[in-house]
């Protein structure tokens, strides 16, 4: 497992960052996202899935700055 932290853009409050924790635990992604420091945190067991982390991320309506 690999750990990495994104940026994350649009998140007003602590519910949105529930909001992508969830969204991403429901496609089988280990994660924990941060309001107050705007980041998010997750554990890849595959480093191609910064693709679909990417997807379900900007599906919500937010944005990976890094």
């Amino acid at each position: 497992m690999t750990k990495i932290t994104f940026k994350i853009e649009g998140m007003d409050c602590d519910s949105c960052a529930k909001m992508i924790e969830l969204d991403l635990e429901d496609a089988g992604i280990k994660c924990s996202c941060n309001y107050a420091k705007k980041i998010l945190e997750v554990e890849l067991s595959d480093p191609n899935e910064h693709k679909k982390i990417k997807e379900i991320v900007e599906k919500g309506g937010y944005k990976i700055t890094s």
